[in-house]
């Protein structure tokens, strides 16, 4: 099956309105971005910092303090507001995007080499408002009155404010972290004046203000943050329960297997949250289609191997199903590029765990993977890019064709098989930036896929 070409998502509220500016990169750079992707005590993750808060401090020019606000969408997390605080009530009738100059870094890792993580662009302002009132802040609703707080909402662009960078390159492979310094800085280029009139701050052309506050994320912080001891190690996961958890009810669970390069490497946790939007979707309605809630964990095994690593993913669910309120009937997971090994080696050892699966861009299974995924009658959705530079779609379409194999072995009827195997190979026209190996993105916007997988149920 071939599907059509899908909407494109580029964050996680915001369609990408504007194509993307940015030439493919040639072939070697291209390549040595994206191989990075190729791929129980409990803690809770670092809360948002609180914008409520009256700091007992004054800045340059009557700002207190920069907060950026940051999305995940297909292809990452990016900067896509910023909040700046004044020590007085600012009137956002007398504001345009014109008051204000935000700059950010080009880099993208998934195409920049990290030399140019330095090199700074203008982001587009859409829209200044003010508020008072920090528990209203992030509302979709703009407000419409003065207040201490000023939301600068940057316009949908692929270029610039990218939060993820290389981390650690231990091989031709590296490890991608998000950055700890983001280099978000905002120029107040007109004075800001409350609402009889009186200037809050004066216009500071030549001064740029670096964000001072830790970044606040709707969905990441949402997740908390894990470990488990397994057989052969640590494993840390990210988990998130559904709004309003209610350990009376039953959940499905989503085990979001990520790339290569999200594995743990020490100093990267929780990157696989912000590297694109495989564990984040599950739980808005744009996306799944449903209010339903789902559980989603995100394992970081370290990268020792397909076997070992695939064991823990095993060890993982069985630790959740046994301690959260999991439909044992609806355990999915679902991958991107490397984590696809895990999904075969998972899926082909313990079959009777999983109710389905949804690879994209992945490897191929083994040879003697299909046969036991075949005999439980795991549903798998298999995707792949055509211009998939790193691992060629011709390998991912043979291994569809070997569980399709599997399964007429068994005697199944062309429908049966049709619902147990699917595939998707989508052309270069459906990826809103030119990573053709992150077939992920057109893959999970589509609300079709999502749904697609939780309505799979085990059948005992």
């Amino acid at each position: 099956m071939r599907a059509s070409p899908p909407r494109h998502v580029g964050r996680s509220h915001r369609p990408l309105g504007a194509p993307p500016r940015r030439r493919a990169r040639p072939f070697t750079a291209v390549l040595a971005a994206v191989l990075v992707l190729g791929g129980a005590t409990t803690t809770a993750v670092a809360a948002p910092p609180s914008l409520s808060e009256s700091p007992d401090r004054t800045g340059e020019h009557g700002i207190l303090s920069v907060t950026p606000v940051t999305e995940v969408g297909s292809f990452g997390q990016q900067v896509t507001q910023v909040v700046v605080e004044y020590a007085a009530r600012v009137d956002g009738r007398r504001l345009s995007p014109s008051t204000f100059r935000v700059e950010d870094s080009g880099y993208n890792f998934r195409f920049d080499p990290a030399s140019e993580l330095g090199n700074l662009v203008d982001r587009e302002i859409a829209d200044v408002y003010t508020t008072d009132d920090p528990a209203r802040l992030l509302e979709t609703d703009r407000p419409h009155r003065p207040g201490r707080y000023v939301v600068l909402e940057l316009a949908d662009d692929p270029n610039g404010g990218w939060t993820v960078i290389t981390s650690l390159c231990p091989t031709f492979l590296c490890s991608v972290r998000v950055n700890p310094d983001q280099l978000t800085q905002v120029t107040q280029l007109a004075d800001v004046v409350g609402p009889h009139g009186a200037v809050v701050s004066a216009a500071a052309p030549r001064t740029p203000h670096r964000l001072t506050e830790e970044p606040i994320d709707r969905e990441v912080d949402r997740f908390r943050g894990g470990s488990l001891e397994t057989e052969t190690g640590e494993l840390v996961y990210d988990y998130r329960l559904p709004d309003r958890y209610d350990p009376r009810k039953r959940y499905p669970l989503v085990v979001a297997l990520p790339g290569h390069g999200m594995g743990y490497d020490g100093q990267n946790r929780g990157v696989e949250l912000a590297s694109d939007m495989l564990a984040l979707a599950w739980n808005q309605r744009e996306w799944s289609g449903t209010h339903e809630g789902v559980i989603v964990v995100a394992p970081q095994n370290r990268r020792v191997g397909k076997a070992v690593e695939g064991a823990q993913v095993v060890e993982l669910v069985e630790d959740f199903t046994s301690r959260f309120a999991v439909d044992r009937r609806r355990v999915y997971a679902a991958s991107v590029s490397y984590g696809s090994q895990l999904m075969w080696e998972a899926f082909s050892t313990r079959p009777d765990l999983f109710a389905g699966g949804l690879l994209t861009g992945g490897f191929p299974g083994d040879a003697d993977e299909f046969a036991p995924i075949a005999a439980a009658e795991v549903p798998m959705w298999i995707t792949h890019g055509t211009g998939d530079h790193l691992l060629p779609v011709a390998n991912a379409r043979a291994s569809y064709d070997k569980l399709v194999a599997a399964y007429e072995a068994r005697g199944l009827s062309k429908k049966r098989i049709a619902h147990l195997a699917r595939w998707t190979e989508y052309g270069d026209e459906a990826f809103s930036l030119p990573d053709r190996h992150l077939a992920a993105a057109p893959t999970l916007e589509d609300p079709e896929t999502l749904q697609w997988l939780l309505a799979q149920r085990k059948r005992s």
